[in-house]
């Protein structure tokens, strides 16, 4: 009697042990599943704050205006905005076409008057002798100010070209986000001291805050 019931507890106690050591195996292992998943997150968190920064340390908008002091273009390519750069050759382009026609104008009708007046003996401009000596000093001046125009637009095209870059470098890491609203809708208030009733447009821009 007394062995039997030794052996009865006896198994309820290895019983509840192997209960007792199972739930905290599975416990372990979950411990440990959660744990590799956490620092599988942190390490993630970690690989993409490294790689901000380095995307930031790398994209210089200082690097980006030096570019296009150096070449025309070169900053918008830096930049990625490469749809830019046949808008800034084409703008280079038109301004150089200017500056040689303005420049040829101006030497024919110039080398015209001065023969006209008799400080040169020959002109190869035969083609402009029908004008007047009026009309050739006209036309040279006018020439002459397009010409510096042309130089003056060519410089604030080149400075327009270094200024994007720049703008663009700086807001290279700004997000746009699916928040940005714009509304426009009527609006109608009735303003009790003038006793009178306005109508109007409302617009409303909704921009969205960040909190870090």
């Amino acid at each position: 009697m007394f062995l039997k019931s030794y052996l009865k507890y006896g198994f309820v106690i290895f019983l509840s042990i192997l209960i007792i050591g199972s739930s905290q195996k599975h416990l372990l292992a979950q411990n440990k599943k959660e744990a590799r998943k956490e620092a599988k997150k942190e390490n993630e968190a970690a690989k993409s704050e490294t790689k901000s920064i380095l995307l930031k340390e790398k994209h210089s908008p200082h690097k980006a205006t030096i570019y296009s002091l150096m070449l025309p273009g070169l900053g918008q390519a830096y930049n990625k905005k490469y749809w830019k750069i046949p808008i800034i050759y084409a703008g280079i382009g038109v301004m150089i076409y200017f500056i040689s026609n303005n420049s040829r104008e101006y030497k024919r009708f110039s080398d015209t008057y001065d023969y006209v007046e008799g400080d040169l003996e020959k002109t190869p401009y035969e083609d402009y002798l029908g004008y007047s000596s009026w009309q050739l000093k006209s036309a040279r001046d006018i020439y002459r100010r397009n010409l510096d125009y042309s130089y003056i637009i060519t410089g604030l095209w080149y400075l327009l070209n270094v200024v994007d870059a720049s703008v663009d470098a700086h807001l290279f890491e700004f997000e746009v986000s699916d928040d940005l609203s714009l509304k426009i809708e009527p609006d109608i208030r009735y303003l009790p001291q003038d006793h009178k009733t306005y109508t109007g447009i409302k617009v409303s821009f909704k921009l969205p805050i960040s909190k870090h």
